[in-house]
């Protein structure tokens, strides 16, 4: 669709809507080698070759941004050389090509980042900005006080120390417990490995947000795209700007629909 050549050159980041009016003005901005001064001038964007002051401009297309409620038994891959289920059945339907931020376990479930958006997926990923991520761990047994502080204060694993951020009991089962774990790195594989080093080994690991975006009354295989507010929110969190907050709900019983979710209360018994 074509629109004014000073309201193309703010988009594009070239100067405010103003100062656009002045450059063209001023001879300095040529549409398809045409010089143009008149401030009326449309362009169609994609279709028309907008050059200011010898550079071209290009207005960056709008990445995409989607939350998937990955299943168990898939793996977080778009192709698998070995056949096995892959996250594509779930995105070959949606438009453009995006791609998972990070990874989660094949027999994890829960929260998965999907974008074209290479360097938000590099900010919620990379060791270096430190992005919280929180897990609800179904352990076997009821770990004491004395265990919970070992885990928070840290275990050491082959590849070295690991410490979450935090651990707290979040439900209790009759031969099983829920810990939330908030862990700040992505290491493979790192909370079976924490809940395992203190002798409580992980039976169903679920992680119920990812960057601040939750999966909340999506069932196992939803996907969905972000909402503008969500873009926002969750830019944010990868920025350290804010911390990545969500109500913590239990994912459905085995063979239930997702109405039999949870919200969090005060740990009680439950007969999982």
């Amino acid at each position: 669709m074509a629109e004014r050549l000073q309201k193309f050159l703010a988009q594009a980041g070239v100067a405010s809507r103003r100062h656009a009016e002045e450059i063209i003005t001023q001879g300095r901005v040529r549409v398809n080698d045409v010089v143009v001064r008149t401030l009326g001038t449309k362009v169609t964007p994609g279709e028309d070759r907008v050059v200011v002051d010898g550079k071209e401009v290009v207005v960056a297309q709008a990445h995409q941004y989607f939350i998937l409620y990955k299943p168990e038994g898939v793996l977080t891959t778009l192709k698998d050389p070995q056949g096995r289920p892959d996250i594509s059945q779930f995105t070959s339907q949606l438009p453009g090509r995006v791609y998972p931020v990070g990874r989660l376990d094949f027999d994890a479930e829960g929260a998965l980042l999907l974008t074209d958006d290479g360097q938000l997926a590099l900010r919620l990923t990379h060791p270096r900005f430190e992005v919280p991520r929180t897990y609800l761990a179904k352990v076997k047994g009821a770990p004491t006080e004395q265990t919970l502080d070992q885990l928070r204060g840290g275990v050491r694993l082959e590849d070295g120390p690991a410490q979450p951020r935090s651990v707290a009991v979040f439900d209790k089962a009759e031969r099983n417990t829920w810990l939330a774990i908030v862990v700040a790195e992505g290491r493979p594989h790192i909370i079976k490995r924490l809940c395992a080093a203190v002798g409580h080994p992980v039976v169903r690991l679920f992680r119920p947000e990812h960057g601040g975006i939750s999966v909340t009354r999506m069932r196992a295989g939803d996907v969905r795209p972000l909402s503008p507010e969500e873009v926002v929110r969750v830019d944010q969190v990868s920025r350290g700007e804010v911390q990545p907050t969500a109500v913590l709900r239990l994912p459905a019983r085995r063979h239930a629909p997702p109405e039999a979710h949870a919200s969090h209360s005060p740990p009680h018994r439950r007969s999982h």
